[in-house]
């Protein structure tokens, strides 16, 4: 069993005050495009990949800037807040090269993702199109889904390259996405451990689904009204949806 199914679902419906009651995961009506962002979603944040990620980010800017760890973390850490990712940071301060830097921050260690059959088959029996869409690169994706075992129940990975490198969440990348796909918004569901990655989504009409998760920049900038739902159980809230 996957750490993230070892937790009892919680749900939160839109537009409900207070705390998040436990309960049972409804059954969203009408979705036919199914959407889901990478890292920290489709796999357990407690497999701490990320860390590696992050690790590597901050390698890369110490060699970059010719500082110290930990002044490149500081850096890291500011771009990521203000420009949506670190890379996005590093573009428009220092002109690097896209490709090497994710080339570069994405040379790690995937085992620390176990095989998820059982998302696989939830994933498989949703009615419609699942995609993903990530801040990531489509090589990364594709060793993470392959080590899920999802690759083949995923129909495209819509990568930061696939955004002209312009991250979640900014709006014109979620309008690029729609339109990239040809699917209709308010019939599509968004599944995300980024909650202020839902806030564009929810503008756009899409449901939004929240994975809530040990990652600690996953609350930043949280706005209600754009969450929908609040996950603990990925695999859960999706059998809910074909009554697995």
């Amino acid at each position: 069993m996957s750490a993230k199914s070892a937790h009892s679902n919680s749900v939160r419906p839109e537009n409900s005050a207070g705390s998040v009651t436990p309960g049972v995961a409804p059954r969203l009506s009408g979705i036919d495009t199914w959407v889901f962002d990478l890292d920290n979603t489709l796999y357990p944040s407690e497999c701490n990949l990320f860390a590696q990620i992050d690790v590597r980010m901050t390698g890369f800017i110490a060699n970059l800037l010719g500082v110290d760890k930990e002044k490149a973390f500081v850096v890291q850490k500011r771009y990521f807040k203000e420009h949506g990712t670190t890379l996005r940071g590093l573009m428009d301060n220092h002109g690097i090269i896209p490709e090497d830097f994710l080339s570069y921050v994405h040379d790690i260690d995937v085992t620390a993702v176990d095989p998820n059959p059982d998302l696989a088959s939830a994933l498989a029996d949703l009615p419609g199109r699942r995609l993903v869409f990530t801040n990531g690169s489509v090589p990364h994706a594709q060793r993470v889904m392959d080590r899920l075992g999802i690759s083949h129940v995923i129909e495209d990975v819509f990568d930061i390259a696939a955004a002209d490198y312009h991250p979640k969440p900014r709006l014109q990348t979620y309008e690029r996405f729609v339109s990239h796909y040809g699917i209709n918004p308010k019939s599509s569901a968004m599944f995300e451990d980024m909650v202020r990655n839902l806030t564009p989504a929810a503008e756009l009409g899409m449901t939004t689904v929240w994975l809530r998760s040990c990652y600690s920049y996953g609350a930043l900038d949280h706005r209600a009204e754009s969450v929908h739902y609040e996950i603990d159980d990925l695999v859960s809230f999706l059998k809910a949806q074909h009554g697995g």
